[in-house]
């Protein structure tokens, strides 16, 4: 990197480098890089997309349409290079390697940007490293007219430390519709998160078409009213409802892949079934009837084990499924799933014992395990919550911990199996910031303390789940989410070695000054870290929170 001899500006004496997540590895020059209208966006094979992503952005608010041209040695470029591990060129001209599939490397002289990378996702990040080095104004859809845009001189080399940085929306319980969704794909790419976990069915509702069982949404996506309160017996009276088409599905899709992020969607199976079972009642074991439910918690009333028609059905739903995602991961859920109906049932009682089941736990692992096959046979991976982590569970399972049962969790790595990790105290979004303030987010280290280092590697990584029974606005929304995932998101890409509350303390407000840009409503002040009182009240407001 060639560091100019001159002496800082005063102005340029000010300049904090302030990013989130912080980056592996970052080395700050002095001087900058001057955007001008005719700044070229110079894109190697394979990168037009990403020069696409990056012109929108900076045509944002500077009101220049970039050129997009092909690679040369013009001075005065962005330049966008794809090159194979080993070959890109870091600080004082070393050779950098293991970036991985989602590493880049990125070098901003006074003369020239150079940003490059071993696959498109790399380039894709180091845009969004890019985008965070300009002014937080580079967020706004309104031009800045006479604004002079530069980019502080620096270095930098940067790979995350999880292949999995994910988050989850529940949508079974609130729908919340296609722009909302993508506005929250976007701030997913802002933050670098790879993975949208789209949990789409519910007892509160079923929220995806399936053209071969149309009642599924006709009656299982419209629930008469939702409850108040989680233990409350009073409900809102409002009828609520809604879902998305199998043209809708595949848009957001596509959506999220030009930002680089995987939909893994989740068919919940056996239990939290009864918007499906409103629809098909035939797939209980008591045949119903059954309305879609109103209230929050745990229903005893799940799909019916011993009936091979539960299995068709669920095989059809998961072809039609698979079809939409092109996703190597789905989810089923698993988890809060009664036996109560599976010990009076005829019908499970003769599947446990033509399969020389024991009892019927083992009865969901023969479910859980008949669905990891025909997922595997066609390609794909079963992934479920930590109570599908039985004695004989298939080990290409992907479990997904969330509370308790940590005993297992272990076994289940120590054995070959992949985990990602969400536990329900540091990393939920839907509970109080009372009971999970900021820093405990921050805090949060999804490797468990007590598995040996040789099974590191079955921890994919983490996600941050959002429930949506109080989410009912968009800004509430905002607010159980930001900046509690900001923090996480932190904890997904970089080095643990690297991170420091302090510091993300001091980077968060440049950061949340672009959220504002951005007209996301976060939490602050004393909601983000409350005094002691409210905290040793948060086992009592961790459903609660503020009205809106």
């Amino acid at each position: 990197m060639n560091i100019p001899d001159s002496p800082r500006t005063d102005e340029e004496a000010t300049v904090t480098i302030a990013m989130i997540p912080q980056p592996a590895k970052l080395r700050e020059g002095t001087g900058h890089f001057s955007l001008s209208p005719g700044t070229a966006i110079q894109a190697g094979d394979g990168l037009q997309a990403v020069a696409q992503v990056a012109r929108a952005l900076l045509a944002r608010a500077t009101g220049y349409d970039l050129p997009i041209e092909s690679l040369d040695q013009a001075p005065g470029a962005i330049r966008l290079v794809l090159a194979p591990e080993g070959q890109h060129m870091g600080a004082e001209g070393s050779v950098l390697c293991d970036l991985g599939a989602e590493g880049y490397a990125l070098r901003v002289t006074a003369d020239e940007i150079t940003l490059s990378a071993p696959a498109p996702a790399g380039i894709f990040y180091g845009v969004q490293t890019l985008r965070q080095l300009l002014p937080a104004a580079i967020e706004n859809e309104t031009v800045v007219p006479g604004r002079t845009w530069t980019v502080p001189c620096v270095e930098i080399e940067d790979t995350p430390r999880f292949s999995w940085r994910g988050v989850m929306l529940d949508e079974g319980r609130h729908f919340r519709g296609k722009a909302e969704v993508k506005r929250f794909l976007d701030l997913m790419a802002l933050h670098k998160l790879n993975v949208f976990h789209w949990h789409l069915t519910e007892d509160q509702g079923w929220r995806i078409e399936i053209e071969k069982y149309p009642r599924l949404t006709e009656v299982g996506s419209q629930r008469r009213a939702t409850r108040r309160s989680m233990f409350g017996k009073d409900d809102d009276g409002t009828p609520h409802g809604g879902y998305y088409t199998q043209a809708e599905v595949r848009e957001i899709v596509a959506y999220a892949g030009e930002r680089f992020i995987t939909v893994v969607p989740e068919i919940e199976m056996p239990g939290h079934s009864q918007a499906a079972l409103a629809a098909y009642p035939e797939l209980s074991c008591t045949g119903g009837p059954f309305e879609v439910s109103t209230r929050f918690g745990i229903r005893r009333d799940i799909y019916c084990a011993g009936k091979e028609e539960t299995y068709t059905f669920l095989q059809d739903v998961l072809d039609e499924v698979m079809a939409l995602f092109p996703s190597e991961v789905i989810h089923i859920g698993g988890d809060e799933a009664p036996k109560e109906r599976w010990k009076d049932c005829p019908d499970c009682q003769a599947r446990l014992r033509s399969e020389g089941i024991a009892d019927v736990h083992g009865l969901q692992t023969y479910m859980t395990n008949r669905m990891a096959r025909y997922l595997a046979e066609r390609g794909r991976r079963l992934m479920g919550w930590n109570q599908i982590l039985n004695d004989g569970l298939d080990r290409s399972a992907i479990g997904h911990y969330w509370v308790g049962g940590m005993k297992r969790v272990l076994a289940h790595a120590r054995g070959g199996g992949d985990l990602v990790m969400s536990d329900v105290r540091y990393a939920y979004l839907d509970h109080s910031y009372a009971f999970t303030p900021l820093s405990s987010a921050y805090k949060y280290e999804p490797v468990p303390a007590k598995l040996e280092m040789e099974h590191h590697e079955h921890v994919l990584g983490l996600e941050a789940p959002l429930w949506t029974e109080f989410v009912r606005s968009l800004k509430r929304f905002d607010f159980q989410c930001f900046p509690r995932l900001t923090a996480l998101a932190e904890t997904a890409w970089t080095p643990r070695e690297d991170k420091d509350y302090a510091s993300f303390q001091a980077r968060l407000g440049p950061f949340l000054e672009r959220l504002d840009r951005l007209g996301v409503e976060y939490a602050s002040g004393d909601d983000v870290e409350p005094g002691l009182f409210r905290r040793l009240l948060s086992p009592f407001t961790m459903f609660s929170g503020p009205d809106f």
